[in-house]
């Protein structure tokens, strides 16, 4: 049976410089393929530290691996 190891990385507007771009996320997601990681899940989340309620702040971005990659 294989197993597998995760990794959440939670982007949020003010680290990706203002708005999230599609070319930032990109980016993101190449440089953690290079490592090994696969993207699993994408989900929009609330981020702490935004005034006001409701909208979406961020983003969490999950990936996987064999685990020993």
């Amino acid at each position: 049976m294989q197993r597998f190891e995760y990794k959440v990385v939670q982007l949020r507007e003010s680290l990706m410089g203002g708005k999230l771009s599609d070319s930032k996320l990109e980016k993101v997601l190449n440089g953690e393929a290079a490592d090994g990681w696969q993207l699993k899940t994408i989900t929009s989340a609330d981020v702490k530290g935004r005034m006001g309620p409701g909208g979406v702040d961020g983003l969490l971005v999950t990936f996987e691996r064999p685990v020993g990659s």
